[in-house]
């Protein structure tokens, strides 16, 4: 369980990872050598897995998303273990998810347009072994896109 601290810290670091050691103490009412020890104590358990700059995917030429339901024929270990390797090595697809419901997997998936779109259908997803049904719905307009989690602190 994270402290408060911890969490005051992470909320910190989600809304900017740039802020330097003493900026982020003086924020969280820590020193800034207790503030550097729990940052290090939160990279190396785990917690905080990376540091990412947030890109706008129109701004950068990806201006088309999708978010992609997958069903598969058998649930044998070979043909999971197969798809989950073949989607984690393409870098379109930014999410995947294991699912109950009616999809078995839902990726979300950038590209610059619906040629790029097609032809990663065409020449990836619709390749893949033990792949049964394949639902796309093309995102019209994004609402809502975040990456911090909802800490309380």
């Amino acid at each position: 369980m994270l402290s408060s601290k911890d969490q005051q810290l992470l909320s910190e670091l989600q809304r900017d990872s740039r802020l330097t050691m003493q900026q982020l103490s003086e924020r969280v009412g820590m020193s800034t050598s207790a503030c550097w020890r729990r940052i290090k104590a939160l990279e190396n358990d785990g917690t905080i897995s990376r540091y990412a700059a947030i890109v706008d995917p129109q701004k950068a030429g990806f201006g088309l998303s999708s978010m992609v339901h997958i069903s598969l024929a058998r649930h044998e270990q070979e043909n999971v273990d197969n798809f989950v390797h073949e989607v984690s090595r393409h870098p379109e697809v930014l999410e995947c998810f294991a699912t109950s419901g009616e999809a078995d997997f839902h990726l979300r998936v950038v590209v610059a347009d619906m040629d790029a779109y097609n032809a990663f259908l065409d020449e990836f997803i619709f390749k893949l072994p033990g792949v049964s049904q394949v639902r796309s719905n093309i995102v019209l307009k994004e609402i809502k896109s975040d990456t911090a989690l909802p800490f309380k602190a």
